[in-house]
């Protein structure tokens, strides 16, 4: 609560959510088109929900940590 009894609300940029949307939209293109059967497109598109976790271990690896 602020000073004045009110609750306070943090906004949020809505860009953050746009770059995510476009990243998601990008890593379904590019695991999809690349898939050779129906199931290898499945797991492609299992990797596409999850592909934040990719890029962040692939930047851990070449910050060495």
């Amino acid at each position: 609560m602020g000073k004045d009894g009110k609750v306070s609300v943090k906004h949020y940029s809505k860009s953050s959510g746009a770059v995510y949307f476009m990243g998601f939209i990008g890593a379904a293109i590019y695991y999809i088109s690349v898939a050779a059967t129906f199931w290898t497109g499945v797991l492609g598109f299992l990797k596409v929900i999850v592909w934040p976790v990719f890029l962040v271990l692939e930047a851990l690896k070449f910050l060495g940590a």
